[in-house]
């Protein structure tokens, strides 16, 4: 029942590279008219979406393995070493790290695009932005936590 989740999951990634696509040939085209910060900026939006990209991959993989059926490749030497080792917990942790590490290149590029005089309704949005991100990294630590917890509790 859950297959054609990943499928549509597949699909998103081909969406992502399409948008991957646009922004590279826009920051190729005009990367020499760009002050240095835009391109900075590009760069970082080139970063966002490959981490989105891994994300997905990694959920695709892990979850098909974990609630659909295993992916039998043998001993292929494409196979990532992580394969069939992730459980539900692991991928749990590695889904919220790489949305710590998404939320972090968004607070850069927000850092990057502060204007020298910041208005009231600027400086809230900063403020809100950077408790977002923190919300996110204190999750991660709960759930780290609460994974070693279970981890040393005695099985029932």
């Amino acid at each position: 029942m859950l297959a054609p989740f990943f499928v549509g999951l597949v699909v998103s990634i081909a969406l992502l590279f399409i948008k991957f696509s646009q922004e590279l040939v826009h920051l190729v085209a005009h990367v020499v008219s760009m002050p240095e910060g835009e391109v900075v900026i590009g760069v970082l939006a080139l970063i966002d979406i490959t981490l989105i990209g891994s994300l997905l991959l990694m959920i695709i993989f892990s979850g098909y393995e974990i609630f659909v059926s295993k992916i039998d490749v043998g001993d292929h030497s494409d196979r990532p070493d992580w394969m069939g080792k992730v459980d539900f917990s692991g991928l749990k942790l590695k889904v919220i790290g790489a949305i710590v590490a998404i939320s972090a290149i968004h607070l850069l590029r927000t850092f990057m695009e502060i204007p020298n005089e910041p208005t009231e309704a600027n400086t809230e949005m900063f403020l809100w932005k950077v408790v977002i991100h923190m919300a996110f990294v204190l999750s991660g630590v709960f759930f780290a936590l609460m994974d070693r917890i279970a981890a040393s509790t005695p099985s029932h």
